[in-house]
């Protein structure tokens, strides 16, 4: 029933711990340390008054060791908080991970967490882990700023870590599709799937179902078929019964006959064996020899027909053509011309 469903009201936040909560303060004093990299060494000399000033209003105790290369925070009998510590011991590890005080400060809060990613194992050639930890970036680093804008979190790429910060839903998320995107599958997949998570949270509604049917569902399209080998070995059907026993020799010339014949026998018969491989060997070589001199086969030769080169005289044609120059006298014009003029010559007469 919608009754007994648990519902926090917008903007309610736990209790602060306070000193009232444990007056006797803690019993033992707990101390965390990390190392840092050389390179971070000029920024933690300068912001570490103020990682100091931070820390002493939880009464922990921080101290930088130049020498060693390492950061150390410790409790104070005046620490309250017991997980205070704890908190100072994120922080410290946030500042050798490059993340700058301004962002590794927030893990004192109580509504603030942090997870540090190793990524530099996930991946075996280092070409590869190169352009998927750039992938991750996005051109100019807008991937990385649209993951911050959804998840509501500080991420810092540095090396083989991602650093992330903030609330405990968001960093779930971030876990998520940077071991995704070191796997292969890219980043805006993922980014697409939080958009539609978050537009869903808006709907009041839509908090008590199942939001599968609105989510995406990605397949891979390219994948490559796997190379099947050239020798495929097949199973033989199991049997519980050994292979049958291999014929000795003794087994064979008991078979044949041969074991009954004496040493002279089989001598000769081993010598005519051989003899007969010879003479087979012999016969191959010597026609081998012979294929040099059998002539080649000729083609026929093929007789060209002549082209007649006379053609077929039309006679009747001929007849016609002298028929028709008899008809027409030499220089003379053509009845047509004829016809013509005479018309002209009578519209004259008219005219006039």
């Amino acid at each position: 029933d919608e009754s007994e469903l648990l519902t926090v009201p917008d903007g309610w936040k736990e209790p602060a711990f306070t000193r009232e909560d444990n007056p006797k303060g803690l019993l033992e004093e707990s101390s965390f340390a990390t190392l840092f990299p050389k390179y971070r060494e000029a920024y933690l000399k300068e912001c570490w008054p103020l990682v100091q000033k931070a820390l002493s209003e939880h009464y922990v105790n921080a101290t930088l060791d130049l020498i060693e290369g390492s950061m150390t925070v410790t409790t104070t009998k005046k620490t309250f908080d017991p997980y205070a510590i704890i908190r100072a011991r994120d922080l410290i590890k946030l500042l050798a991970r490059s993340v700058p005080f301004e962002q590794a400060v927030r893990i004192l809060q109580d509504d603030v967490a942090c997870d540090i990613i190793k990524i530099g194992s996930l991946v075996r050639k280092r070409d590869t882990f190169i352009k998927r930890r750039g992938r991750l970036l996005g051109p100019k680093g807008s991937t990385l700023k649209a993951l911050e804008l959804l998840t509501n979190c500080y991420i810092m790429v540095q090396g083989n870590t991602v650093s992330a910060l903030g609330p405990f839903s968001g960093l779930k998320e971030v876990r998520k599709v940077v071991l995704d995107t070191m796997k292969n599958i890219h980043p805006i997949y993922n980014i697409k799937t939080l958009m539609i998570k978050r537009e869903l949270s808006k709907d009041p509604e839509l908090r008590s179902q199942s939001w599968e049917r609105f989510l995406p569902k990605f397949k891979k399209k390219n994948l490559k078929k796997r190379k099947e080998p050239k020798k495929k070995n097949t199973k033989k059907e199991y049997t519980p019964f050994p292979p049958p026993q291999p014929e000795s020799q003794v087994d064979k010339e008991l078979a044949s006959g041969e074991y009954f014949l004496k040493e002279r026998q089989k001598k000769r018969k081993r010598v005519e064996e051989i003899k007969a491989k010879q003479a087979d060997a012999i016969k191959k070589r010597q026609e081998e020899r012979n294929k040099a001199f059998i002539p080649p086969k000729e083609k026929p030769a093929v007789k060209t027909k002549k082209v007649s080169t006379e053609k077929k005289i039309d006679i009747e044609a001929i007849k016609e053509k002298v028929k028709n120059a008899k008809k027409k006298k030499l220089g003379a014009i053509p009845m047509e011309e004829v016809k013509l003029k005479m018309a002209a010559d009578e519209k004259k007469k008219k005219k006039k």
